[in-house]
């Protein structure tokens, strides 16, 4: 289905499953598709939606340059087609629009978030953003991917060159518009961590014990800064849990959930 934000921007959702709503918004160069491994092991207890954010397809593309409060309003508009207060759930960059949401105010009754890069903000990114839109303009993707790898999720030097000498990976999708709005975003925030202390809603927090730093510290101190939190590490675990382990990953959301 589609619902139209404060700005005119289409955006497009998907809808399974019945119970309390509950809202999952995908990463950065993700879509309708990111949450879905979860979404299906939830659909017998929760009504999921799961919409791909401004930017990624087929959703519309937003305006430039884009803050998080746009991607608020998107949430606004959406729980409003909704009806009712819901659970919101965030992965990565996702998560941090989750928080963004619950401290604007929207009716939100709690949170789960799983590894905000709330790290990854402030000015220092705009060279980045520049970077990333030569390479992606030139069409070397490759280059561009790694550029991200290093300077925005701070991946470690010997997994980066694992991942420089490894084969190109099989045609994907082009998420690079989508990754520039996110980067805009992104420079315009800040890493103050405290704001946070003004979201009440019980929180859970998610992440790997293996992925690298500084997420972990940045959880840590999240954390330390929210009021009503759930702290869940999943071992042997990085970033990339909730698609590698679905069914671990709802069972926690399920139990942290609470019910109509």
């Amino acid at each position: 289905m589609s619902v139209a934000s404060s700005d005119g921007t289409a955006l497009t959702c998907r809808r399974i499953g019945s119970g309390p709503p509950v809202v999952m918004v995908h990463g950065s160069g993700g879509g309708l598709h990111s949450w879905q491994p979860v979404a299906d092991r939830l659909a017998d207890r929760f009504e999921l939606w799961t919409p791909a954010r401004r930017g990624y397809a087929p959703s519309g593309p937003g305006r430039s340059p884009k803050r998080y409060a746009d991607e608020v309003g998107d949430l606004a508009a959406l729980i409003d087609l909704i009806g009712r207060p819901v659970h919101l759930v965030g992965m990565s960059y996702g998560a941090t629009v989750a928080l963004h949401a619950a401290a604007a105010g929207l009716p939100v009754r709690s949170l789960v978030l799983w590894e905000p890069p709330l790290y990854a903000a402030g000015e220092e990114l705009t060279p980045v953003l520049a970077r990333y839109e030569e390479l992606t303009a030139r069409g070397d993707r490759r280059q561009a991917g790694l550029l991200l790898a290093a300077e925005v999720a701070r991946v470690p030097a010997a997994l980066l060159a694992l991942m420089d000498a490894g084969e190109p990976a099989d045609e994907e999708p082009d998420d690079s518009y989508g990754w520039c709005r996110d980067l805009e975003s992104m420079a315009a925030d800040t890493t103050d961590l405290h704001r946070w202390s003004a979201v009440t809603v019980p929180t859970l927090v998610m992440g790997g014990a293996d992925t690298w730093q500084p997420m972990p510290q940045t959880l840590d101190r999240l954390a330390d800064a929210l009021p009503h939190v759930t702290r869940t590490t999943f071992p042997d675990q990085l970033h990339f849990a909730p698609s590698l382990i679905p069914d671990a990953v709802a069972a926690e959301i399920a139990r942290f959930l609470p019910g109509p």
